[in-house]
């Protein structure tokens, strides 16, 4: 089953495309043509994957009011 992500497209000052994956914080790469840069973007999607299996989520408790 595949996953669609979405990924905003930059051009850095040095003249390399930048790509960030927005649903996956941290998930981004570099590359000086559009080809290689999706290339990549879709190894490091894979990358970033394989690793959040193996990372533990945190789970929200709530919210509690502390007078002092």
């Amino acid at each position: 089953m595949s996953r669609e992500f979405t990924v905003v497209i930059e051009k850095g000052e040095d003249g390399y495309l930048i790509s960030e994956v927005v649903e996956l914080p941290g998930c981004h790469t570099q590359a000086k043509s559009l080809d290689k840069l999706l290339e990549r973007t879709r190894e490091a999607i894979l990358l970033y994957l394989e690793c959040e299996k193996e990372i533990v989520k945190e789970r929200f408790v709530g919210i509690q009011r502390v007078a002092v």
